[in-house]
Parts: structure tokens; C-alpha cells; sequence
């Protein structure tokens, strides 16, 4: 082994002894738990409200009334009202279209002309009858004087004396059917068959006006409501015929909204299900337009009895009676004051068929319910609240889910305390948490 491998060994052992020494002099580090960092949440304080619960929804504007306009009669079209065009408005009882009526027009004088002849039939059938009864009694006075001959008084001339004998006077049948009786004659002595033959062909003919007439009034085609033309298929020297369609109208007087309901959300509304017209919650339809919130006034007029098959929801239906005047501006489509945002001011329109409104129901009055963003409500009804640093679960009743917001009940809180809004894997009773500042 030569010198310098010799060194070299000696200065390793050497180094590994002195390590060993230092190891084994130094101290133990001190001990420490390890540092926990609290979470950091976000929280709103607990608002609490009194009143009446207002019941969120949603739905479409539909019309009271929709209705195809046809002619009852077939003719020439010769009027078109300048109005009746798409989207234009019409009033109730307006003339919308007029067909010829010159056949119509004859048909009625050719009537008239009947009745006036009947008339005239009518008039001497009576006087005929009325003759007949006063030759029958001059008849009969002069069998009361007659002698044993009983023709001796009966003149040869004599009407009444010719279709009744004095000895046949009583107990023989008339052609007719009826049979004279100690009381008189039967009525063809009397001509009454004749007469009332004669009123017959009279009312027949007076039947005949009344159709006559009433043809030539549906030659003039009249708006049955006031409202909206939602389409027109007819101009002048059109052809139309009974039953055919040539526009669309829509009631303008009053407008439908049909919201969706849970079971939950109906039975917070009172007297849902009553018929009576004075126990109707009120309700406010509202819409954005040009950038601005505006609302129209609106009452349940009734609920349907009947399930949605595809939501298993109930359907409110809500009334707006005045939906042609314009809304009322209550605020802008961000919420914000009602003054106006738009550049350009535009005038408030009306309630229009066909949109998506929002819906605001006046429900149940409570003395108090607490309004929550709705993130704040847990899957499993409970919302969390920080008291000292530390998570509280509390369960809650559930009264409304709307858009952003949740009505719910509970005793277990009061107002001011910090309700947390953020979203936590785990969480569970009294753990630590850090609210954030800006909360």
C-alpha cells in the first residue's frame, strides 16, 4: 500500500468521525402543531320582511278571444275597410267588408211584395167569415119564427140557408170534420178554415221577409270586438262563400297570461280556486322596452283544474284589463330609478300578444320571512350562518324559489346575521371559517 492511498484513508476516516460527533451533539428541534388556515367565505346579512308574499313566475300574453272572420253568404266582395290590414286596430261593430247585395236587395222586395198579398188574403178571408157568421144568425132568427113549414122563411138566395138545412141544423157532420152541435155550426159554416189558411200563407210569406232580411244584413261583415288583425287574405272583387275565412282578429279589451305554478307556490296564493270576483288576487305583469321596465295591472282570474303533462305544474291564468294603454315606467331593465336611461325616449307601449312577460302575484300575508340570494339555500333546505368565527347549520322552510331569490321561513335567526353565500365542499356544524372583508 503505498503513502498517498495511506493519507487518503485517514483523512476519510477522520472527516466521517468528526460528522458522527456533530450529529450526535446536536439539540432536538422544538415542536409545533401544524399551522390550519380557516376557510374564507362570502356572506350577506339576513333581511327580513312582513306582508304579503309576492309570488315570482313567468309566462306568454295570449288573447281573451281569437277569431276567424268569415261571410255567411257567398257574393262579390265590393268594400274592404282601409283598416283591415295586418297588425291594424278595428273597433267593435266597425264594417270590415261589404258582398253585393243587389240579390239580396230583390229577394226582401220580392218578399214584401208576397206579404202585402197575403195581407190582402187575410183581410177577405175575414171579411168572408165575418159575413158567413151574420148570415148565420139571420138563419137562425128566422127559424125561431118559422111556421110548421119549416122553409117558409127561407129565402132561395139565402148563403146560409144553402149549406145548412133547417132540418140537418144539429148532429151532421161538416166537411171539415166538425160537427154541428146544439151550441152552432161547425167553422166551414163559418169559413174559419179558409181564414186560417189564409193567415198561414201569411206568416209564410212574413217567415220569408224575415230571411230575405236576414240575408241581406250578412252581406256587411262587422268586427264582433275591439281589437288587433293578425292576418287578411280578401280585397275587392274577391269572391267569398259561407264558412270561408278572410282574416284573423284578436280581442284587444282584455289579454291572458298563463304562469306555471308548483303545488307549493299555488297553495300560497288565497282563494286560488274561488269563483268569487271579489276575492281575486292582484297581481302586476312587467316587460322591458327601449331599456325600460314597465308594468301593467293585473288580476287571478282563475286557475285551471287541469295538470301541464309535460311540467306537472298549475297553470294561473291572470287578466290585464287594460293592455292596449300604455305601461306604467317603474324602472329600467337593470332595476335601476324609473327615470329614463334611453337615449332616444320612446313612448310607452302596449301589452303585445305573443311576449314573454314577468309575473309578480300577490300571495299569503305573513307576519315574517327571511329573502335570501338563492345560492344561499342548500340542496338539503338548510342555509349556513357564521356566529363567532363559526359555521351554524339551520334548517329552513322553503316558501318560494324565484330567479335570484329565495322566501323561506325560520325562527332560528334574526335579522343583521351573516348569511353565506359562497359554495363549500365540506362543511360541517361549528367549523372555522374566515368572513371576507368585502362581504
Amino acid at each position: 500500500m503505498t503513502k498517498q492511498l495511506l493519507i487518503a484513508l485517514a483523512i476519510l476516516v477522520l472527516a466521517i468521525a468528526g460528522a458522527a460527533a456533530l450529529i450526535g451533539s446536536r439539540s432536538a428541534p422544538p415542536q409545533r402543531p401544524p399551522d390550519t388556515q380557516a376557510p374564507l367565505v362570502e356572506t350577506v346579512a339576513a333581511e327580513f320582511r312582513a306582508g304579503k308574499l309576492g309570488i315570482s313566475g313567468a309566462g306568454t300574453v295570449s288573447p281573451r278571444a281569437e277569431v276567424a272572420l268569415a261571410s255567411e253568404v257567398s257574393g262579390k266582395v265590393v268594400y274592404v275597410n282601409p283598416s283591415l290590414v295586418s297588425g291594424a286596430y278595428v273597433r267593435r261593430g266597425e264594417v270590415l267588408v261589404r258582398v253585393d247585395d243587389s240579390d239580396f236587395q230583390n229577394a226582401v222586395e220580392q218578399a214584401k211584395a208576397d206579404v202585402a198579398q197575403q195581407t190582402v188574403s187575410v183581410l177577405q178571408a175575414e171579411e168572408e167569415a165575418a159575413l158567413a157568421r151574420a148570415e148565420y144568425e139571420r138563419f137562425q132568427e128566422r127559424e125561431t119564427r118559422r111556421s110548421g113549414n119549416v122553409y117558409a122563411s127561407i129565402d132561395s138566395n139565402d148563403y146560409a140557408a144553402r149549406l145548412v138545412r133547417p132540418d140537418a141544423t144539429r148532429g151532421v157532420a161538416t166537411a171539415d170534420g166538425d160537427a154541428n152541435t146544439e151550441d152552432g155550426p161547425g167553422g166551414l159554416v163559418f169559413r174559419e178554415p179558409q181564414l186560417r189558411a189564409a193567415r198561414a200563407s201569411l206568416a209564410r210569406s212574413q217567415a220569408a221577409l224575415a230571411n230575405a232580411e236576414l240575408g241581406l244584413s250578412r252581406t256587411v261583415v262587422r268586427a264582433p270586438f275591439s281589437g288587433f288583425v293578425r292576418s287578411k287574405n280578401v280585397a275587392v272583387g274577391s269572391f267569398v262563400s259561407p264558412g270561408m275565412s278572410f282574416a284573423q282578429l284578436v280581442a284587444s279589451d282584455v289579454l291572458e297570461v298563463r304562469v306555471p305554478l308548483t303545488r307549493e307556490e299555488a297553495s300560497l296564493i288565497p282563494n286560488l280556486w274561488s269563483n268569487d270576483s271579489a276575492s281575486r288576487s292582484l297581481a302586476a305583469v312587467y316587460t322591458n322596452y327601449g331599456g325600460q321596465r314597465y308594468k301593467w295591472d293585473a288580476y287571478i282570474d282563475r286557475a285551471e283544474a287541469i295538470l301541464d303533462p309535460a311540467t306537472r305544474t298549475i297553470n294561473a291564468v291572470l287578466r290585464v284589463p287594460s293592455p292596449v294603454s300604455g305601461g306604467q315606467l317603474v324602472a329600467d331593465a337593470t332595476g335601476a330609478a324609473s327615470e329614463s336611461t334611453s337615449i332616444i325616449q320612446t313612448q310607452a307601449p302596449p301589452l303585445l300578444v305573443g311576449e314573454f312577460v314577468e309575473v309578480e302575484i300577490d300571495g299569503a300575508e305573513l307576519d315574517r320571512y327571511l329573502i335570501i340570494p338563492r345560492r344561499a339555500l342548500r340542496a338539503d333546505e338548510t342555509i349556513w350562518v357564521v356566529r363567532n368565527g363559526e359555521i351554524d347549520i339551520v334548517p329552513v322552510e322553503v316558501l318560494q324559489e324565484a330567479d335570484a331569490r329565495a322566501f323561506v321561513l325560520t325562527d332560528e335567526i334574526e335579522s343583521g346575521d351573516q348569511v353565506v353565500i359562497s359554495d363549500m365542499t365540506v362543511v360541517t356544524q361549528g367549523m372555522k371559517v374566515r368572513v371576507a372583508a368585502n362581504a
